[in-house]
């Protein structure tokens, strides 16, 4: 339990000690106990108060310190079990439901775990401060004294030594680099190399640094590894030894070394290579020793992290070193395994299997052609490893798994246990961005800071392991949002290798033996459980108290919900429980009865009342096989829910009272007991509904509001063409349709809404909407004059699937427009030219469209090239439009 979780428990203690609108809360058994949950919540006030808010930040390293946050955190986390466990009593009590009685107590014992708080509060205020102060400084200046000269031991040799030789894939990286370091430019700038551990970054480099155009261009050449621990000294004496291996530095004071640095670059074009630097703050303290002599020198600098080359780079350029593809892996393989020979016939298959299972990454490669030398080039042996590849790579200590964790070892607390989370998902597993944010929601790795909401936190969150090379991104919204992620393989071992050492997970991908599952979770009180398997509920029913806090399955049944009643003991305190893919055929009504559920993904056929006591709840995910559910008027008993998200329409009848805290709601469908948006859903910021053609479509009043997607019940005009509109069927276009919307709205989706182009101007003047996306006859009508009004703050525009013809706009309309896509717009005959002078515009892509539109684009290609506007890409069916030598004939 981390200390966000304390924080997550103590938002908990407040809604049972102030909360009069939770219907549950309100039970005369708990009411009785609102003195004791208020003298709880301010005891663990006050030592958080007292561990985590020190004033001395040397106290935070002191070993004392840490061991009593541990006690502290497990003492909290023993309080929260006390708590849901009797909440969970009441419940049960409540609804006629007889658990356990040697468990669920129907009264509240805290004594213990008061006492435990107390000691450790008394603890605290006895421990000698000047003593620690003290011990804390001899550690520190011990720790100096130990990581002095240990940039150049570390094992950055060890595991880079390997990749020295690997020459495959990189030939255009090279290329890139070397021209961009060649430039004209005069003052001294940064090129980064940036990437994954394993990937070749050092190997690019060192090429970049040998290749004789470079050792020809640049006078004085240096190469520095900065790594994790570095000292400046040391630093020093790398750089000058690699200019100068004859220099006698060892006995050199730093000012000596200092001025032989100086001697040596000055008035030189130099070329440093800084590789395998981890913080902005080692940046900022490097850069100094590398003067500026106006004369075209150059840094190349390597890291992990996009965040340390976007805080170093001033002109210069971050190239992005990708995985190798599986002909490449293959390639290099070979190279390594038969030195210049053919691969014999026999092992072809399972030699190429063994590449493709290294996803990518050279490092892999070379620890699979090390093993590979050492066995018989026979196809049984080959095909037994091709199957264990994960295997070798977690038990090569000194190179994979090494490299990789360093990146976890270099996380900052805020993000371990987001990170340690992704090594519970499925290998290869399609990641939903959406989801996952969720769940550290749901998980209390998120907490507001007052200033921005859980959603902008947590994408920053995934943002951060994203320009950390821990998380690929495989999809992307138009917003420029992640979409979709998943794990590299290797990275994903890290996690779940790192989630058994921190007992952060217990993960079954294969089927379990009941012993070893009751040794697991009885022994180490297991709080997660990750499974591709059909868990027997029996082994997870032996703790005589419930621990399981999470439960995410991703097989295709389970028979969890058949029996958690029976069990139900072991499961009572699930915050987190996922059956995304089991498809049940009713909802459990036990699962009613996990009323501390804060995540839940569920198969539903329809949507009983009873899923509205899980009044925790904060995020709902439904899946159904019909074409709507029908919400209960009492969804609204949900109090702390957030994300309500179904793959067919929600339809509400009516609701009892507003839900405050409901941020996303996707496919609403309003039913005639609704009166308003508003009353419904104040806070709401992401809505997809159903526009009608004879009502008002109020928007206007949600004032958060900043993404909307409207769905009509109009056809498509590839439906139409085929002959499939139904006879009789009205035109939405030509109803008279009222719609408003909020100011504050950034993102706009329009989908089969069948509108006229003259109520574009609507939209137009909304001040804050940067992204529009029309499809599917979302506007309807061959002419669209855009007029004199701009759409001020509008990046992308994406027009798919329209009967649009003619197009009249020009660059004032689109002040701000950077990405313009046009698909399956077969009657559109072109694009304006004057969007071509759009500044800000980078490209345009098109996708399956006329001829005539394709001539404008030549045209635009054409006056773009003509005044030097070589920014602006077009691209047609993947195809860039390139650019062409300038009419002079004018």
């Amino acid at each position: 339990m981390a200390y966000a979780h304390v924080q997550m428990f103590m938002e908990k203690l407040k809604q049972l000690i102030y909360s009069t609108d939770i219907p549950m809360i309100n039970n005369p058994s708990i009411l009785r106990e609102r003195p004791q949950f208020q003298i709880l919540y301010e005891e663990l006030d006050s030592m958080i108060q007292i561990l985590f808010n020190l004033k001395d930040q040397n106290l935070h390293s002191f070993e004392k310190v840490r061991k009593l946050k541990k006690r502290f955190i497990g003492a909290a986390e023993e309080a929260e079990d006390i708590v849901d466990v009797f909440l969970s009593a009441v419940h049960c009590r409540n609804i006629g439901y007889s658990p356990r009685s040697d468990v669920f107590q129907p009264s509240l014992h805290l004594e213990v775990v008061m006492r435990s708080i107390e000691s450790i509060k008394i603890e605290f205020m006895t421990i000698n401060i000047d003593n620690m102060k003290m011990d804390s400084s001899l550690k520190t200046n011990t720790l100096k004294m130990q990581s002095a000269g240990t940039s150049r031991s570390r094992n950055s040799f060890g595991s880079k030594k390997i990749l020295e030789n690997v020459v495959v894939g990189i030939d255009r990286d090279v290329e890139i680099i070397r021209d961009k370091l060649a430039e004209d430019g005069k003052h001294l700038d940064v090129v980064s190399i940036i990437g994954m551990g394993g990937i070749g970054k050092t190997t690019l480099a060192n090429k970049v640094f040998t290749d004789p155009f470079v050792v020809y261009h640049f006078h004085v050449r240096g190469w520095v590894t900065v790594s994790q621990t570095y000292d400046k000294r040391d630093l020093l004496i790398q750089v000058l030894s690699s200019i100068d291996d004859q220099l006698e530095l060892e006995e050199a004071t730093d000012s000596q070394l200092h001025k032989m640095l100086h001697t040596s670059l000055y008035c030189q074009r130099y070329l440093i290579v800084i590789d395998d630097i981890w913080s902005t703050e080692a940046w900022d303290k490097v850069k100094l020793f590398f003067p500026d002599h106006n004369n075209g020198s150059r840094i190349l600098l390597t890291s992990r992290l996009t965040k340390v080359a976007s805080h170093a780079k001033s002109h210069g350029l971050i190239h992005h070193l990708q995985h190798l593809t599986e002909e490449e892996c293959w390639e290099l393989l070979c190279e390594k395994v038969f030195q210049g020979d053919e691969c014999p016939k026999w092992l072809l298959e399972p030699g190429m299997q063994i590449a493709k299972n290294c996803h990518g990454l050279p490092l892999s490669v070379i620890v699979m052609a090390g093993v590979l030398a050492k066995e018989p080039r026979r196809k049984d042996v080959w095909l037994k490893i091709s199957c264990s590849v994960h295997s070798y790579m977690a038990s090569d200590e000194k190179g994979c798994l090494e490299t990789i964790a360093l990146s976890y070892d270099h996380l900052p607390l805020h993000l371990r246990d987001c990170f340690l989370y992704l090594g519970g998902f499925p290998e290869d597993y399609p990641i939903s961005s959406p989801r996952l944010l969720w769940l550290w929601m749901a998980e209390g790795f998120i907490q507001e800071d007052g200033s921005r909401s859980l959603k902008e936190i947590a994408k920053g969150f995934m943002m951060d392991l994203v320009d950390r090379n821990l998380l690929i991104v495989e999809k992307w919204y138009v917003s420029g949002d992640v979409k979709v992620c998943i794990v590299h393989d290797l990275v994903r071992q890290v996690c779940v290798e790192k989630g058994k050492e921190e007992r952060f997970f217990l993960k079954i991908d294969w089927p379990p033996s009941k012993h070893h599952l009751y040794e697991v979770i009885i022994t180490h009180k297991q709080r997660r459980v990750f499974t591709n398997q059909d868990i027997d509920i029996m082994s997870l029913s032996h703790p005589p108290t419930p621990s399981i806090r999470l439960l995410c399955c991703y097989h295709t049944k389970t028979t969890l919900t058949h029996n958690i009643s029976k069990f139900f003991h072991s499961f009572a305190l699930l915050r987190v429980l996922s059956l995304e893919r089991c498809k049940l055929i009713d909802f459990a009504p036990c699962l009613a009865l996990l009323i501390h559920l804060r995540y839940l993904e569920i198969w539903l056929s329809s949507f009983p009342r009873s899923i509205c006591n899980l009044w925790n709840l904060q995020t709902l995910l439904v899946r159904t096989s019909s074409s709507s559910i029908i919400l209960p008027s009492n969804i609204s008993d949900l109090v702390n829910l957030r994300h309500l998200w179904c793959n067919a329409d929600l339809y509400l009848p009516s609701i009892g009272k507003p839900m405050k805290l409901l941020e996303f709601i996707s496919k609403v469908v309003w039913g005639e007991g609704v009166d308003n948006f508003q009353k419904c859903f104040p806070g709401i910021k992401e809505l997809t509904s159903t526009l009608y053609s004879d009502k008002e479509n109020d928007f206007e009043v949600l004032h958060d509001l900043q993404i909307l997607q409207l769905i009509g019940s109009g056809y498509s005009r590839r439906r139409s063409v085929e002959g499939e509109l139904p006879i009789g069927e009205p035109n939405l276009g030509k109803n008279h349709i009222i719609i408003r919307f909020p100011a504050t709205l950034k993102q706009l989706l329009l989908v089969r809404c069948g509108l006229p182009w003259s109520d574009m101007s609507i939209i137009q003047s909304l001040p804050n909407l940067e992204f529009l996306v029309i499809k599917d006859n979302g506007f309807e009508g061959t002419l669209w004059e855009t007029g004199e009004e701009q759409f001020q703050q509008l990046k992308l525009l994406v027009l798919e699937e329209l009967n649009i013809k003619q197009w009249e706009a020009s660059s004032i309309n689109f002040p701000s427009l950077q990405l313009l896509e046009v698909t399956n717009c077969i009657d559109l005959e072109e694009i304006p030219l004057e969007l071509g002078d759009i500044s800000t515009l980078s490209y345009v892509v098109v996708e399956n469209c006329g001829a005539s539109l394709l001539e404008s684009l030549q045209k635009i290609r054409q006056e773009q090239d003509n005044v030097g506007n070589d920014e602006l890409k077009i691209i047609v069916d993947g195809t860039y439009i390139p650019s062409c030598e300038p009419n002079h004939d004018d």
